[in-house]
């Protein structure tokens, strides 16, 4: 036997085991294993189709997985979902609903306040605070569907904030957003880190992945690779993961090649 101690799993804060899921019976994803330790920006990137969303849902239980398992903090999502903040893609929301900004932001306290309970001035107070990091309080009592695409994403982004989480996980936050909402983001994000929190991001420009994010999960319907970004981000893993769609790519594809140089 190995005198070699077993991890301690129970401080990750995410591990995922042979997760296979998918939609009508018909798989996205195949056995993947997975362990993030604490304090990481992890940025999920592959191409149309490779399972990055599915891995969020079904992280998340929102997806039925077919087989594997989750565990937060070594507990199954279900025990420990207060501990995660989510952020959907902005074409998964229904931005007519009748709710202003300070609505939305007050969502994510429920799970701390609980559904049925009227949240408390404390509550409100971190509400107001959110939206001021990401400056959409002058905003507060606007209807969501009267926001901008980068205003509404600025304001979902809040609501994760007023999650007061460990463990974020952010469906391709920056799609459709201007550069200056991009840039407030991803520093709200480096904060976050540095705060000791988990992020896993699903993010489609590969220009923009090897700055924004400590670690980079390759996935094509599989985990391709794993680690930090700058032993992942390299042009075998990445045409592994995008194959012949890599080519299009030519400003990334030489800039990998001369740095490998």
């Amino acid at each position: 036997m190995s005198d070699t101690p077993a991890p301690d799993t129970a401080n990750l804060p995410l591990e995922v085991h042979d997760l296979t899921a998918g939609y009508h019976k018909k798989p996205v994803l195949w056995g993947i294993d997975l362990q993030v330790p604490r304090g990481k920006l992890v940025g999920i990137v592959g191409p149309n189709g490779a399972g990055k969303s599915t891995l969020i849902k079904a992280i998340m239980g929102l997806v039925p997985p077919s087989s594997g398992w989750v565990k937060i903090f070594g507990k199954p999502y279900k025990e420990n979902r207060q501990r995660v903040g989510y952020v959907p893609q902005r074409e998964s929301v229904d931005w007519d609903f009748p709710v202003t900004v300070m609505d939305v932001v007050m969502m994510g306290r429920y799970g701390h306040v609980g559904w049925f309970k009227r949240p408390k001035k404390a509550d409100r107070d971190i509400a107001r605070d959110c939206l001021d990091k990401v400056k959409m309080l002058p905003f507060a009592s606007r209807q969501i569907s009267n926001l901008s695409g980068g205003q509404q994403q600025r304001v979902f982004l809040a609501r994760a904030l007023a999650q007061e989480s460990d463990v974020y996980f952010m469906d391709e936050p920056f799609a459709g957003v201007d550069a200056a909402t991009e840039t407030a983001i991803i520093a709200l994000l480096h904060e976050l880190r540095e705060k000791g929190k988990t992020l896993m991001v699903v993010h489609h420009d590969l220009p923009t992945a090897r700055n924004y994010f400590d670690q980079l999960l390759l996935l094509n319907m599989r985990v391709v690779a794993y680690g930090d970004t700058e032993d992942v981000f390299t042009y075998d893993l990445l045409q592994k993961t995008y194959g012949g769609r890599l080519t299009i790519l030519s400003e990334v594809a030489d800039a990998v090649r001369q740095r490998a140089n």
